[in-house]
């Protein structure tokens, strides 16, 4: 009988985290003498529905991926025998035996508002490294981003109230929940549920009961006790196992509530059962204990019975937020914009029907108006002086992480700043408003004339009478 497999994803095999034709790409550049220079962008084709901005997340690790990724014998080995490489030369397995990425990123700062065709990424290095490494951004920057985004959404909802990402037991995978609670406290949540974020990331960390355990004693009034005398300075009682008004009174009655911190319920009318709980908390001189909501929740549905007066302190939101219910991929694509051939930048671009880009190495130049509200974006050459402020930073030069890296309470405080200086309506959760983002004259100039220089070139020959 075998042991079973631990987690899949480890630094020593990052380098197979990846669509296997990156790798058939990378063995046909190498036998084809085709490594020269070459720059890719990662960035959102258009707005998901029903969202007016993102917020970039992930570089982090996708900075660790690439300061990590290297090829060892037993994965080059696992390559060398795969029958597609059958007739693949051995230099190209000695090339990955020595390989290390090399190149530049430029990168839009995590917590920053981003909009549709704005490059997150820029990646510039030879050719094979740039292809290579193109499966394991977008897994990163899309979860990432699209997990910021739907949490931000959430916290604007809440309108100061804190929410706390509960959602670890509904992601995709016990990985997929840490980076899930990243990306939530980078969106604007106070704290989570999951351990692991809380001693890697120095997130906060909250819980309160579970049902079982109020079903495991006795009577309610036991199982609310018990818990106190072990949690005396930091309870918070689940009261809607039986009977959600009955729990609140019995709160107050055992001589509980003199530190008690709050009361969570969820399940049931919400509105009726938070305006319940607090009229018999506040009627008992408790008006200090707070009332968290928990259960199947997401924006709508917190801006909903706030609009109703609902007194909920609290929001802890998980299955919706944690897998972006409404939205649940984020069309994040990465693209060859640019080769150098002989010292010379030859810029790339596809032009097929829905799936056009810019080609060329671009910056984006983010303008304000005298509210120091964000007015306009300009997408322009990365030599182009627009003026505003231009996004991508430099993040690697030559393979190295060349800025100090942000502690997440920084990430998420430039997150909160980000949303401060958007125009008010790109924050309502319902809205047809569009932030404007425009191409420079030159990049415009640039798309056209590749664009007929491609057409020209790929003409088919003309047929021999």
């Amino acid at each position: 009988m075998r042991e079973p497999k631990p987690l899949y994803v480890k630094d020593e095999n990052l380098c197979l985290v990846t669509d296997f034709y990156q790798l058939t790409m990378a063995a046909g550049y190498f036998q084809n003498d085709m490594n020269r220079p070459a720059t890719f962008e990662l960035f959102v084709r258009k707005m998901p529905e029903n969202r007016s901005f993102l917020l970039a997340a992930g570089l982090e690790q996708a900075l660790h991926y690439l300061r990590h990724l290297h090829f060892s014998k037993e994965y080059i080995d696992f390559l060398r025998h795969h029958p597609s490489f059958k007739y693949v030369k051995g230099g190209f397995f000695k090339y990955l035996k020595d390989f290390r990425f090399s190149g530049d990123v430029y990168a839009i700062p995590e917590g920053t508002a981003v909009f549709a065709e704005e490059p997150i990424l820029r990646i510039t290095a030879p050719m094979i490294e740039t292809q290579l490494v193109e499966t394991f951004l977008l897994a990163t920057i899309n979860f990432q981003t699209l997990i910021a985004s739907k949490a931000a959404r959430v916290v604007l909802a809440a309108r100061d109230r804190e929410v706390t990402d509960f959602g670890s037991r509904r992601a995709h995978g016990p990985q997929a929940a840490v980076l899930a609670a990243r990306a939530c406290f980078i969106g604007g949540c106070t704290s989570t549920s999951n351990v692991l974020a809380g001693y890697e990331l120095g997130i906060p960390v909250l819980g309160t009961m579970a049902h079982s355990w109020v079903m495991a004693f006795d009577s309610e009034e036991e199982a609310f006790r018990r818990f106190y005398n072990v949690f005396p300075e930091s309870t918070a009682l689940l009261i809607d196992t039986y009977d959600t008004l009955k729990a609140a009174g019995l709160a107050r009655d055992i001589g509980l509530a003199d530190k008690l911190l709050a009361v969570r319920i969820d399940s049931g009318d919400l509105l009726k059962l938070s305006k319940g709980v607090r009229r018999i908390l506040d009627e008992a001189g408790l008006k200090y204990v707070k009332i968290m909501a928990s259960g199947d929740l997401n924006e709508d549905r917190v801006a909903e019975l706030l609009d109703k007066g609902a007194p909920i302190d609290l929001f802890g939101v998980g299955t919706e937020m944690v897998t972006s219910k409404d939205q649940p991929a984020l069309g994040g694509i990465y693209k060859l914009v640019e080769q150098e051939w002989h010292g010379r930048a030859i810029p790339k671009m596809k032009f097929s029907e829905d799936k056009v880009f810019y080609p060329a190495k671009k910056q984006v130049y983010r303008l304000f108006n005298e509210r120091g509200e964000c007015k306009e974006d300009v997408i322009g050459l990365e030599d182009e002086d627009i003026g505003g402020v231009a996004l991508l930073e430099p993040a690697m030069k030559e393979g190295r992480i060349c800025i100090d890296l942000p502690d997440i309470k920084d990430i998420r405080k430039r997150a909160l700043e980000s949303l401060v200086h958007l125009p008010q309506g790109l924050k309502a959760l319902k809205t047809t408003e569009m932030y404007p983002v425009n191409k420079s004259q030159r990049l415009e100039e640039l798309k056209k004339h590749t664009e007929e220089g491609l057409r020209e070139a790929n003409k088919p020959a003309l047929k021999r009478p």
